[in-house]
């Protein structure tokens, strides 16, 4: 029970700082003109989503982050469009949990030389961008308007090319997130030994929910003020 209640502390607070990540930094870069999207998932969401996996290592966890992303992206005050961004995010995270679940080691034995995780990072980030990118193309006129599989077909060519930058991007954000997750973190609420008696960190739980409650605050907050 301990187990999981950490486990769901990691979840809502990756899954928030992902979504809040979207929300400011993605509109930040949008309005700079630069591609946000590709950099948001090269990185941002190859470092949160590696990370987390590496920390605990729980199956389904990514799609469950990747859940908490969507639904705060959902309450983006600053672009239209947020129920099909929030889907597609939600997919990023399927994807995720589905290239790590069919492909890796429990232990990760095989992504102890540089050169592997900078492919994983490619291949993991391409696929999830790509997928990402296909089902907003879907469910945007879906949504909206008309669905025409001629339309998709002809995006196809963009959708595959820009991947390819996110890929990129991942090969380096893949072998930083190993790097992070060897710091000393108070997110692992690892055990130690002081003064000779056992001792756990206590700074996990104040340190995740205190931070996932920042992120939905604000987030939540100027949503209220730009539909009053």
């Amino acid at each position: 029970m301990k187990n999981k209640m950490r486990i769901f502390a990691l979840i809502i607070f990756f899954g928030s700082i992902w979504g809040f990540s979207e929300i400011f930094i993605g509109s930040f870069l949008a309005d700079q003109e630069l591609p946000y999207g590709i950099i948001m998932t090269g990185f941002f969401a190859m470092i949160f989503l590696t990370l987390s996996r590496i920390i605990y290592n729980q199956k389904g966890m990514q799609i469950a982050i990747g859940i908490t992303a969507g639904a705060l992206k959902y309450f983006n005050p600053f672009v239209g469009g947020n129920v099909c961004s929030a889907i597609a995010i939600m997919a990023e995270g399927l994807v995720f949990e589905l290239i790590w679940n069919y492909f890796m080691n429990y232990d990760f034995s095989q992504l102890k030389s540089i050169k592997m995780k900078i492919s994983v990072g490619i291949f993991t980030s391409y696929m999830v961008y790509v997928s990402g990118f296909i089902l907003t193309q879907i469910l945007t006129p879906l949504i909206y308007s008309n669905f025409y599989f001629e339309n998709l077909i002809s995006f196809m060519p963009q959708i595959f090319s820009k991947g390819l930058f996110a890929g990129i991007i991942g090969g380096l954000s893949i072998p930083i997130a190993f790097s992070l997750s060897n710091i000393n973190l108070s997110l692992k609420d690892k055990i130690y030994y002081r003064e000779g008696r056992l001792r756990i960190n206590r700074l996990f739980y104040p340190t995740t929910f205190g931070i996932s409650a920042i992120c939905w605050i604000i987030v939540l907050a100027n949503w209220y003020i730009f539909i009053s």
